[in-house]
């Protein structure tokens, strides 16, 4: 029998599944939520939520990973032996996969602004800036062709391997997102004004904490760190014996939190020096965040082309990362359960994806046949995966490892057979058993609006 891949490295473990983790969530999605329930404070509940919850969902999924050594609907099979509780395992592949589709529409989109600020077509009004992105996304053949050229480069990661492809280009990609992020916070924190946007960040108003903020904090942590999407436990199934899952969750949390403060020092200090608020929602980045760069560098304009190119060069290898992961996971389950090769599992993979992101992305253009319920594809698979399959996930995941697979295999997994201290193991299994499920539960019926 063929041996399994592996990661090679520690660094390449904590790269690898940090670039899953760090999307478009964390440079898109923090922002606009922290600028809609108040800045700093939810923040600071943010950072709590990602130790309450993040993390101890995350060890979770590292333990059945890495136990079971296989696709994560495998993994789950094999730990419940072969029970209805294999389910959640498939979920997370389903899950995945109908991220994969939707979310290249939006990678696309990316690409296409890094383009459209290459050529310098990034300037105007503030109704050029919707009109622009308006028109772009809801035509046919560009929205497709940047969606199909972003899964192919994805594609081109994926067919070569975990460790010369996923793991060689994890060290490339997080060195160069690391650098882009610098520099554009360096750029922000410079312009004149741009002390409110800071003071924002990190002067807390704690009047502003309501059960909403505090629940739209626990959703984000929940999100960002790509929990019940079937990468991490996929991941988690090419660590090796010597891998520490306690200390690798940590560091990939604070990664990942890293890079959505760094975000805010982008965008709030940006729009504090033009007196426009960051919380205009999903619209932040493609409409707002342009109309910023225009007016904060409107005394230099050079450097405004230089900005705009390098933060939307930044969404786009955001993106790549976290598609990668998102790839992978269907990947390796045609893989290994229908005994594939590797490239034949790929491409069906990003045919798959290509037909689907064509479908979301031809639904955003008022075409009534992709239209149901008077929401288009584009929404009902962002609704459907976001706010029912990823809580539902997570919940079934904290609900299993906590209560049916066995006591014995955590611990050894937690401890990695007794070589790393056990201190933590008592709470960690009472945060899957008790404290998570209720969050993530609180979470869920938040979203349906029914608490």
């Amino acid at each position: 029998m063929k041996e399994r891949a592996n990661f090679g490295s520690k660094l390449g473990i904590v790269l690898a599944t940090a670039g899953g983790a760090v999307g478009l969530g964390n440079v898109w999605r923090f922002p606009y939520m922290a600028g809609q329930n108040g800045g700093a404070v939810f923040i600071l509940l943010y950072f709590g939520s990602v130790l309450l919850l993040g993390i101890p969902c995350m060890v979770s999924e590292f333990i059945i990973g890495r136990h079971a050594a296989s696709n994560t609907a495998r993994a789950y099979t094999r730990l419940s032996g072969g029970s209805a509780w294999k389910l959640v395992g498939y979920l997370g592949v389903m899950t995945g996969f109908l991220i994969s589709g939707y979310y290249g529409v939006v990678s696309g989109w990316c690409m296409q602004y890094v383009f459209s600020s290459l050529v310098g077509d990034i300037h105007g009004t503030p109704e050029y800036f919707s009109h622009y992105f308006i028109e772009f996304t809801s035509g046919v053949w560009k929205p497709i062709l940047w969606l199909v050229l972003f899964l192919f480069l994805t594609h081109y990661v994926i067919i070569h391997g975990v460790r010369n492809g996923i793991e060689r280009a994890s060290k490339i990609l997080m060195p160069i997102l690391f650098v882009l992020l610098l520099v554009l916070v360096v750029s922000a924190c410079l312009l004149p004004g741009a002390v409110n946007g800071i003071k924002f960040l990190f002067y807390p108003d704690f009047s502003k904490i309501t059960p909403d903020v505090f629940l739209g904090a626990l959703g984000q942590s929940f999100y960002s760190l790509s929990i019940a999407m079937g990468c991490i436990c996929t991941y988690a199934s090419y660590y090796t014996r010597q891998t520490k899952l306690l200390g690798s969750a940590l560091q990939i949390s604070l990664i990942d939190s890293f890079v959505a403060i760094l975000a805010g020092l982008i965008i709030f200090p940006a729009a504090a020096s033009v007196g426009i608020a960051p919380d205009s929602g999903p619209s932040l980045i493609f409409i707002t965040i342009p109309n910023v760069f225009e007016h904060a560098f409107a005394s230099m304009p050079v450097l405004g082309y230089v900005v705009s190119l390098l933060f939307f060069s930044l969404l786009a290898l955001a993106a790549l990362t976290s598609m990668i992961s998102l790839h992978e996971v269907s990947t390796v389950f045609l893989q290994e359960e229908f005994r594939l090769t590797r490239d034949k599992a790929a491409t069906i993979v990003t045919v798959a994806c290509s037909v689907l992101g064509c479908l979301c992305s031809l639904s955003l253009g008022d075409r009534e046949w992709l239209v149901f319920f008077g929401k288009s594809l584009f929404d009902i698979f962002d609704f459907v995966t976001g706010q029912i399959f990823l809580p539902i996930g997570g919940l079934l995941t904290c609900l299993f490892l906590g209560w049916v697979v066995p006591k014995r295999i955590s611990k050894d997994e937690f401890t990695n057979w007794g070589t790393v201290s056990s201190a933590f193991f008592p709470l960690f299994m009472f945060l899957v058993r008790f404290v998570c499920p209720v969050a993530i539960a609180a979470i869920f019926l938040n979203q349906l609006e029914i608490i």
